[in-house]
């Protein structure tokens, strides 16, 4: 394992984090508690509890959520597209790198800026409403296979991208109406059976469900299920990229 190309990788692409403070951090910070502020006036005030929990702690679980699924994809496309873009992909490809050294370092700190912003905005829910963490262990288990999946994700659709328009479409038109629709701001149980069985098909569902349940002990879905759609989704993202490196797949034409 080559630990130096790795960490080359890794200090580059956190690097850019730090000269982009504005956008990475303070944007999403703002945008969460102006969530608060809103939901919290319009929904809170007609919704006072969710299953025994008041309305604004029911819904953090899915801003963290919704958060770091935008943050990882963005970080982890937008990580190798630029490369892609301007032709030092071929340095890379060329360099005495192993797949997994290129995947290691691009992901990893797509995945860790996702998990400090998700870690941040944990940090400032606790200024608007009163937290609890009843499975500590498992609340970080999901936290960290979240953002390292869709980091993945995010490094799989920089590959695909060919402009910028196809790097954003997945990020901007896709995920946030399966992050709205998959009970980030309510419980499936209030639907009407039709639409529960509706978005059981949602994947995002089973990731905001298993992370609400390691905060309150509530559940949409059996919170063994959910974790084991998420290291799922990892697994496949695993095996894609492996063939896209094995056969060059968008990186060697």
């Amino acid at each position: 394992m080559n630990f130096e190309a790795i960490k080359a990788i890794y200090l580059f692409e956190m690097a850019r984090t730090r000269r982009t403070l504005l956008q990475s951090v303070v944007s999403p910070v703002i945008s969460t508690s102006l969530y608060f502020i809103v939901f919290g006036a319009a929904i809170g005030s007609r919704i006072q509890e969710v299953d025994g929990v008041s309305y604004g702690a029911f819904i953090t679980p899915g801003l963290i959520m919704l958060t770091l699924l935008g943050q990882c994809i963005g970080n982890g496309s937008f990580g190798i597209y630029f490369p892609k873009f301007v032709g030092t992909i071929y340095e890379i490809l060329s360099a005495p790198v192993a797949m997994s050294e290129i995947i290691i370092g691009f992901v990893g700190a797509a995945a860790t800026k996702g998990m400090i912003i998700g870690a941040i905005i944990l940090a400032t829910a606790t200024f608007f409403v009163d937290i609890r963490i009843e499975h500590p262990l498992m609340m970080v288990l999901f936290f960290v296979l979240t953002a390292v999946s869709f980091s993945l994700f995010g490094f799989m659709i920089g590959i695909w991208a060919k402009n910028f328009e196809q790097l954003n479409l997945v990020p901007m038109l896709v995920v946030p109406p399966l992050t709205f629709l998959g009970g980030s701001f309510y419980s499936i149980n209030m639907l009407s059976p039709f639409w529960q069985a509706v978005s059981h098909l949602n994947p995002v569902l089973y990731l905001v469900s298993g992370f609400r349940w390691s905060f309150y002990g509530i559940a949409d879905v059996n919170p063994l299920i959910s974790l084991g759609m998420v290291t799922l989704f990892l697994v496949v993202c695993l095996v894609i990229l492996h063939w896209i490196f094995k056969t060059g797949y968008r990186l060697k034409s």
